[in-house]
């Protein structure tokens, strides 16, 4: 199933189908997110902290630095802001709807 063809999570039944280990990849759960992370790469210090505490793998990375964020998975927790140690904070929360900078 490609990522087009995902449904959404409003299309998931009232207690839900994401029941089995791994299966929540299945359904783009994004939609439930009142705010977003907003990532400004020239604040990053690539420390993968925000990685390594996402309850919903949507930082991503390759080469060992972070490269963006996946909102179609992001519910917009916040906690990758929180963890970030960079002195000029790399993510912030905006409300969602709000224009990136």
């Amino acid at each position: 199933m490609t990522k087009e063809e995902k449904p959404g999570w409003k299309s998931i039944p009232r207690g839900g189908l994401i029941l089995d280990a791994g299966n929540a990849t299945q359904y783009r759960t994004g939609g439930w997110r009142v705010k977003r992370p907003v990532w400004n790469e020239d604040n990053c210090i690539h420390c993968l902290f925000c990685w390594v505490y996402c309850p919903d793998i949507s930082i991503t990375v390759e080469d060992g630095k972070m490269t963006g964020i996946d909102y179609d998975y992001c519910k917009g927790c916040g906690i990758c802001a929180e963890v970030c140690p960079s002195k000029k904070k790399a993510i912030v929360m905006e409300s969602e709807g709000q224009e990136e900078r």
